[in-house]
């Protein structure tokens, strides 16, 4: 029988994959009958690997499950299989005829593909381990062997050298295969026809951790999955009906979700034909504000034109002739309405993240549709749902209803809105004062914060005022002259302070509570100023599980925020999030990549005696 065991730590394991009984009986069940002979033996690994290759299929399937069981939780086994060549055989096995034998070799290779040695990952990939669970997987037709496929996958695919081959070979099949026939969605839905519903929820989480993983990766990874008939349909499909049963905290609606921001990062870019959404930039006049003036010889901008008419509160959708379908669904009414809901409703906190990155990532950038879904997040009162996340206890959430926040803010309306109900939250984050937040945040997170209080206070003198009223300045001014804080923290502090001198208006009150000038001068150094002149464009990538021991490099366990310290006021200057590798100007929801999964614990093969 299998034995559910269960690790007692602080982390959240994705799920165990389970299997049929059958495929952990014994090799002493080949005996006809009676007891085993007093001098039987358990075989040792060699042995166990050779009997793959026995003739009688039954003894290749009870060594396979043997190995499975030996592999469990157990990195010595696991790395001295590959090294007796026993990957290449169980791979080859993936292709035999007989269920029992081809499930054996597979749930083997799923705890072979867990854990800390990534050499393993590599040895499965390297003897063509990928093609030929796709193979396998399109011949599978019940859940449970269905089920050890795809969490194979997404073991794989936590391994960033092998993200592009589950793309290329295993996308079509993952969509086909698993994704669509059991989402419930469907291409054309037949009016007679009862409603379909989500099924084999388990395999459903385990291909979209899989593909979470793998949009982590590079922009072409990310256009194949965009543009794979059907997924970006299925995967909106999925997480409201999911929504729809109250069930807004689940793994499957997590992996879905992490997904679809990763899909939505640099979407306004990436996507077919994407000029033809791209707004013409404001004149140069309108980035002269306080903001971009030298220290102290600012003027407040009067009779400009802001970034959005606040007249213009409401901004409709445009008409459409034809339902959106595929990538388009990405930036539509309906995608939106979903975060705001989840905003909402879940309490876990890498939905909360993902969705408001999600949000961070459509409003990025200037472009058509980003325009229509700030003033559509107004207009569905989502604005005080991302104000309240500031609040949360877990810090990533903080951060990314930060990044979310200052993208908003490029509408006049949302700035207007948001400096009167959120700043006292984003200002109490801050660290210092009378009045902190008790989370003691990362340098990213602060340096977040400090640059969406710019944007929200930049052009907006009753936004400023309130700064002043919280104790904003006192917390600004101890971070850029306290020495303790880090360079990029007094940058963006510093830039802040910058923009609040810059209303002449502001001067004399500041005066009068005892500021000097001084408390105000902008001190960056030469390389601080070299690197603040270069435009961002900070978008939110994938998410990856980091419910997972530290089994895997350090910047694959959490998402780094971009270097928000700029001092530019680019046409772009909206933050995504994506990948920290070799771009320091965006974040990657690499969340997924650590959601691997590994079957139960099996019986002993043999048994002493």
């Amino acid at each position: 029988m299998i034995g559910e065991e269960v690790p007692s730590d602080q982390y959240y394991w994705a799920p165990l994959a389970q299997h049929e009984r059958g495929s952990l009986a014994s090799l002493d069940s080949l005996r006809k009958g009676g007891p085993p002979p007093p001098n039987w033996r358990q075989p040792e690994l060699p042995e166990v690997i050779a009997m793959l290759g026995f003739r009688l299929d039954a003894v290749k399937s009870n060594a396979a499950a043997y190995l499975q069981h030996l592999c469990y939780r157990n990195d010595k086994v696991k790395t001295d299989v590959r090294k007796l060549k026993g990957i290449p055989v169980l791979v080859g096995l993936l292709d035999h005829p007989k269920k029992e034998v081809h499930l054996g070799a597979c749930g083997a290779l799923k705890n072979i593909s867990f854990g800390r040695d990534q050499d393993n990952k590599i040895a499965i990939k390297n003897c063509d381990g990928v093609p030929a669970l796709v193979r396998l997987l399109r011949k599978a037709r019940d859940v449970d062997l269905t089920e050890v496929i795809t969490g194979t996958l997404w073991n794989l695919s936590s391994h960033d050298s092998i993200k592009m081959e589950i793309v290329d070979h295993a996308l079509h099949a993952l969509t086909d295969e698993v994704i669509i026939p059991h989402s419930g969605w469907e291409r054309e839905p037949n009016e007679d026809c009862k409603p379909r519903h989500i099924e084999w929820e388990s395999v459903l989480t385990n291909t979209a951790g899989c593909l979470r993983n793998v949009s982590s990766e590079r922009s072409e990874a990310r256009r194949k999955l965009r543009e794979c008939d059907g997924l970006v349909d299925a995967l909106i499909f999925i997480v409201q009906a999911e929504i729809g049963q109250k069930d807004s905290d689940s793994k499957l609606v997590e992996n879905c979700v992490c997904l679809l921001r990763n899909l939505s990062y640099q979407v306004h870019r990436e996507i077919p034909q994407a000029e033809r959404y791209q707004e013409a930039p404001p004149s140069v006049a309108n980035n002269t504000g306080p903001h971009a003036a030298s220290c102290f010889g600012a003027k407040k901008g009067k009779g400009k034109k802001p970034t959005e008419d606040p007249a213009n509160d409401t901004v409709d959708f445009p008409k459409r002739t034809s339902p959106a379908r595929g990538y388009e669904l990405l930036f539509q009414p309906e995608v939106v309405r979903i975060y705001i809901s989840l905003l909402k409703e879940s309490k876990t906190p890498a939905i909360l993240e993902a969705s408001a990155g999600a949000i961070q990532n459509l409003c990025a950038g200037r472009w058509t549709y980003g325009r229509y879904i700030r003033s559509a997040l107004r207009q569905e009162k989502a604005l005080s749902a991302i104000a309240d996340l500031l609040t949360n206890e877990h810090e990533r959430v903080v951060k990314a209803a930060s990044g979310a926040l200052r993208n908003l803010a490029v509408d006049a309306r949302n700035k207007e809105l948001i400096g009167k109900h959120a700043l006292p939250n984003l200002v109490k984050n801050l660290p210092g004062g009378q009045q902190s937040s008790s989370q003691n945040f990362s340098e990213d997170t602060v340096v977040s914060i400090l640059n969406t209080i710019n944007e929200v206070i930049a052009e907006n003198l009753e936004a400023a005022k309130k700064l002043r009223e919280t104790q904003g300045i006192e917390k600004l001014v101890l971070i850029n002259k306290s020495g303790n804080r880090s360079e990029k923290e007094v940058r963006a502090a510093a830039l802040v302070l910058q923009t609040i001198w810059g209303y002449k208006e502001l001067r004399k009150p500041l005066e009068k509570e005892g500021w000097k000038k001084s408390d105000f001068q902008v001190n960056l150094n030469n390389a601080s100023r070299s690197q603040s002149s270069h435009s961002y464009d900070d978008s939110t990538l994938p998410l990856i599980d980091r419910n997972q021991k530290s089994d895997k490099k350090p910047d694959r366990e959490e998402i780094q925020m971009s270097n928000m310290g700029s001092n530019s006021r680019s046409l772009d200057n909206n933050y995504s999030t994506m990948n920290e590798r070799g771009d320091h100007n965006r974040t990657l929801d690499r969340s997924g990549d650590l959601g691997e999964m590994e079957p139960l614990k099996g019986t002993p093969l043999m048994q002493k005696i």
